[in-house]
Order: C-alpha cells, then sequence, then structure tokens
C-alpha cells in the first residue's frame, strides 16, 4: 500500500467503503436510526505470489492484498463476513480486540470456539461491535497463517459523535508485520518436529514494506507524505508473529491517545513499544513550516530472551510535502535523511515506565469500570519450558529436550473437537478437563534461579466461572530458560491493569498500590521480562474464552488456557446456539 492510498480523511474513511469494490459485496443495510447498520465483506483466502528481499514466493492472502484488506465500520455496526477458503491450508480468521458479546462462534481461534475452515469450504463471521470504537484488526488465528493473513479493523465513533481529541486532518492505519523468505508454517513445522527454536524471521515491514535497510528493498518503502502545520491519526497496528517493537520517528514526537480501542489519558513520548497484538493510536503534529529533511520512521525489536530473534531494522520515511514538490518530490532528492535513535534491545526499564503511563481517561462518558471487589483471585506463571524427546528421535532443545511453554506448567494441547462445541452440547468425550490449576501446584522462587526440573505437563485444561464473576489474575513470568517480556491476549473481554512489578509477586504488599481508579483497559499486556502483572475483569460474556501469549512461537509451543464462562439466569445472559454453518472438524 503505498503512501497516497494510506492516507484517508475521516470522510473519505467511510467513502472508502464503495472504492474497495470487491471488498463490498453488499450495500449497508439501515436497521434503525442510531442503531448502526450491517456492513458485508467478502474474504477470498487465495495463494497470492509475491516478491519481497529480491525472492518472490507464494503466500496466503485475503482477495489478493498483502496486508489484507481494511474492514471499516462504525461504533454499533454488525458486520458480516464470509470466508471462502481456497487454499489447501485450513483457515480460521480472529477479530482481533472485539468483544463478541454473546458471539463467541466468531471469534475465531482454531480448536477453541471453530473448527477450521477447510478447503473449498466457507464460514460466515456474525458479529455486533458494541461500546468500542478505534484501532483494532483481523488475522488469521490458526499455526503461523497469520504471517500474512492479517489487516486492519477501523472502528469509527457512532454518527454525530466526535473523538476526545484535536480532529485529525488525515488518519493513517500503519501494521508493522513480519517476513519470512521460508514458508511460515513449514518454519514452525519444523521446529514442532525437532524440538529447537524456530528460524527467525528475515524483516520486519511497514504496511507490507521492508524499506531500504535490506537488501535491494528500497524500492519496496513504505511513504508517508505530509503536509506542514497538519496533525495526522497513525493507528499502530503490531501484527508481527514473535516480536514486540519500538517505533520512532526522527525529530518528531507523538501524542498517545488510544491503546486497544480504548481513549487513554493523552501523554508524549518520542517512543513507542507496541506488542504484537497490540494497537496504539497516536497524534502527529507536523513542523509549521516544511524542513528541508525527510526523516527515517525506524522499528526494531525488544526481546530479553535466550534464543535467536530478527535483529533487523524496518525503515519507512516521513517526507513533507511543499508547493513546488506537490507533484513529484524531487526537491526532496537532496535532503538529508535524519534518524531516529532507540532505546537498546533489551531496555527493560524504559518499557515499564512506558507501559505505566498508560491511564483510562475514566471519565462519566468513558468510565473506567474498575472491579472494586474480586470473587475470585488467580495466579499463573506464564513462561518456557521443555518436553522429553520422544524415543528413537534426537531433539534439539534445552539439553537434548523440546522446547515448550506454558502457563501454570501447564502446556495447553489443542482438542480434536472445538471446546466452544464439546461445551455447549455438553458432549460426554468433551476433550478438555475442567482442572486448570488456579494457582501455581508446585512454587519456587520464579524470578531466581530456575529449578533443575523444567519439564511441562500437557493438557487441555480449562477454568470454569459463573456468570457475571469478577476476576483477579496475576501473570507472573519466570527466568526457566531465560526470563522474557510475553504480551498475553485475552479473547472476549478487555481488562484493567491494575499492577505491574518487577521481582516476584508478593500477595501481602503488591495489592495494596494497585490502581483502581484509572487503570489502563487493553485487550493484551506485557508481562514485564522477570516480573508481574495484576489484571481484573468482570466475566459477563459467556462462552469459551483462549488466553495465551500473542507470540506465536510461544502460543505454538502451548502458552495458552481457556476460560469457560458460564450462562446467565437471563435471556441475555446466554449464548446462543451456533449459526448452521459452523464449520466441522
Amino acid at each position: 500500500m503505498g503512501a497516497s492510498s494510506a492516507l484517508l480523511s475521516p470522510a473519505v474513511l467511510m467513502t472508502f467503503l464503495v472504492a474497495v469494490g470487491s471488498l463490498m459485496a453488499y450495500p449497508e443495510v439501515v436497521t434503525a436510526k442510531h442503531a448502526g447498520i450491517t456492513r458485508h465483506y467478502h474474504f477470498d483466502i487465495k495463494l497470492k505470489s509475491i516478491t519481497r528481499l529480491c525472492r518472490t514466493k507464494s503466500i496466503v492472502a485475503v482477495n489478493g492484498k498483502f496486508p489484507g484488506p481494511r474492514l471499516i465500520a462504525r461504533e454499533g455496526d454488525r458486520l458480516v463476513v464470509e470466508v471462502v477458503n481456497h487454499v489447501p491450508n485450513n483457515i480460521s480468521i480472529h477479530w482481533h480486540g472485539v468483544r463478541q458479546l454473546r458471539s463467541g462462534w466468531a471469534d475465531g481461534p482454531s480448536y477453541i470456539t471453530q473448527c477450521p475452515i477447510q478447503t473449498g469450504q466457507s464460514y460466515v463471521y456474525n458479529f455486533t461491535i458494541s461500546g468500542q470504537r478505534g484501532t483494532l484488526f483481523w488475522h488469521a488465528h490458526i499455526s503461523w497463517l497469520r504471517a500474512t493473513v492479517y489487516g486492519p479493523l477501523i472502528i469509527l465513533p457512532k454518527r454525530n459523535e466526535s473523538y476526545p481529541f484535536v480532529k485529525p486532518y488525515k488518519e493513517v492505519p500503519i501494521l508493522f508485520g513480519e517476513w519470512f523468505n521460508a514458508d511460515p508454517e513449514a518454519v514452525i513445522n519444523q521446529s514442532l518436529q525437532t524440538g529447537a527454536g524456530p528460524n527467525v524471521s528475515d524483516a520486519y515491514t511497514l504496511n507490507g514494506l521492508p524499506g531500504p535497510l535490506y537488501n535491494c528493498s528500497s524500492k519496496d518503502t513504505y511513504k508517508l507524505k505530509v503536509k506542514p502545520g497538519k496533525t495526522y491519526l497513525l493507528r499502530l497496528i503490531n501484527a508481527a508473529l514473535n516480536d514486540e517493537l519500538f517505533f520512532s520517528i526522527a525529530n518528531h514526537s507523538f501524542t498517545v491517545v488510544e491503546a486497544d480501542a480504548v481513549y487513554v489519558k493523552p501523554f508524549v513520548t518520542n517512543t513507542l513499544v507496541i506488542a504484537p497484538g497490540q494497537t496504539t493510536n497516536v497524534l502527529l503534529k507536523t513542523k509549521p513550516q516544511a524542513p528541508n529533511a525527510t526523516f527515517f520512521m525506524l522499528a526494531r525489536p525488544y526481546f530479553t530472551g535466550m534464543g535467536a530473534f530478527d535483529n533487523t531494522t524496518v525503515a519507512g520515511i516521513l517526507e513533507y510535502e511543499t508547493p513546488s514538490s506537490s507533484s513529484s518530490s524531487i526537491s526532496s532528492k537532496n535532503h538529508p535523511l535524519l534518524k531516529p535513535g532507540l532505546p537498546a534491545i533489551n531496555a527493560t526499564n524504559f518499557v515499564a515506565k512506558f507501559s505505566s503511563k498508560f491511564r483510562s481517561l475514566a471519565t462519566t462518558k468513558f468510565p473506567a469500570n474498575v472491579p472494586q471487589k474480586v470473587d475470585k483471585k488467580f495466579f499463573f506463571t506464564v513462561g518456557l519450558g521443555s518436553s522429553p524427546c520422544p524415543k528413537n528421535q534426537t531433539c534439539q532443545g534445552p539439553n537434548g529436550t523440546k522446547f515448550a511453554a506454558s502457563m501454570n506448567n501447564i502446556s495447553f494441547a489443542l482438542p480434536r473437537t472445538a471446546l466452544l462445541q464439546s461445551y455447549f452440547f455438553a458432549q460426554s468425550n468433551r476433550g478438555y478437563t475442567t482442572d486448570f490449576p488456579a494457582f501455581p501446584l508446585h512454587p519456587f522462587n520464579y524470578t531466581g534461579t530456575p529449578p533443575n526440573n523444567t519439564l511441562v505437563t500437557n493438557g487441555t485444561k480449562v477454568v470454569v466461572i459463573p456468570f457475571n464473576t469478577s476476576v483477579e489474575v496475576v501473570l507472573q513470568d519466570t527466568s526457566i530458560l531465560g526470563a522474557e517480556s510475553h504480551p498475553l491476549h485475552l479473547h472476549g473481554y478487555n481488562f484493567y491493569v491494575v499492577g505491574q512489578g518487577f521481582g516476584n509477586f508478593d500477595p501481602n504488599k503488591d495489592p495494596a498500590k494497585f490502581n483502581v481508579v484509572d487503570p489502563a483497559e487493553r485487550n493484551t499486556v506485557g508481562v514485564p521480562s522477570g516480573g508481574w502483572v495484576a489484571i481484573r475483569f468482570q466475566a459477563d460474556n459467556p462462552g469459551v474464552w483462549l488466553m495465551h501469549c500473542h507470540l506465536d512461537v510461544h502460543l505454538s509451543w502451548g502458552l495458552r488456557m481457556a476460560w469457560i464462562v458460564l450462562d446467565g439466569e437471563l435471556p441475555n445472559q446466554k449464548l446462543p446456539p451456533p449459526p448452521s454453518d459452523l464449520p466441522k472438524c
């Protein structure tokens, strides 16, 4: 997507729907005044030939686009997306961050809320966006297909509603991605076979483009052309598979106004940290006069683990339009290209300081409904481990084992039938057990010297909670095979980040410091490297909801679990039956 196509004013955003042609299969259907409309989209999942880093390969893509098409809606709208699978791989699509109130059948994670869509099959995702506005995204939710199957989901405020910040001149979605020269499916399959860490990506991308710091990629550079003296809203989405990223634009600062489609108290920063699964909206105020310079926009990883990682930098270019250069940017050719400084790769203190700046607006219009009393408390360790090497095989993981990852030392094995189906139809051979531990079964010094035994237990275990339970979860990183930051994502809910710290969580001292007034409300939070984070949510959405690390390597290794939230008493507190076209396993 070139710079010109990425710049859309709010007015144009709505007419954009018409311009995408193939994207809009049907006209908008008005259901009632102010009640939102129904928007129909059609996703054709097909193979597409694409060249990056001087290599041409075939990728799985939606509607022939990479990144995939932009979905645009307003708060209160209903989305009906027909997904047709024309590729050999099974597929499912997750609408990341959408609450999915009583529409869990449309959430998308394979083998959790649905069986995947098989080759030649289709499924219609049908859900309403209620009480949410801002930047989210959609992506494949099976194996590593989201490496190329992802796109923005932009939710505008209701008609006649405004942003709680200055109206931007233009809005620009910027998606961070991760590019593999090899087939990402082959990469993870080989890793799971040998037990070793997977090969790392070859580049990061901005809107699908790696930029001039990579081999033969100068022509594949994302350019953002701006006018002086204007305010731009950048909708930043980290769709990378395995890497948290620092992001900065030379000689410019950002005002952060939203995170994970929730408005925040604005704060100014030169550098952003954004984890996979997170979105951040920032205002970029351009300089009053066009400077005689162009500016690098750089992103590179934040990483503290022990394994290999893609230690490269993606660059885009911020370029000022001047009246003389509006037809072509000839005049900027001789301008100096300025580079921003970025924190050190392992700048954990910077990351902790940055994440503590996020605060909810907590106003009458945008309240922070933090659960003040907690019905159920949980303590989950989050980290790496190992699995024994199968007989007659050589494994390349730690000390001849296979790499694994777990929560409370349970490495989650996907069932053969989707959990939501098994639960809803109360199948006797349901394929899961309800004994996921609320606390570690064998406590240890989590961030100290790791224990000798690092083997995990495999199982398909869930936690069952009654409707409307108020839940507190402390997520504790461990130092087993290296302390690492883990972006934890909860499906079906936003949660409040009431506390975070380094070292081991102290249940006697730390809760006194919790912020229950205006904490950040998110759908994905980084568990600090060598530390802990505490979250709270009200379980008001019946169904089966996955909670997992959004680094796909850890997800594949089993760093996931699921919550079953039971139906409530009233009809509007119960999960309806599945649609008739729900895919079969």
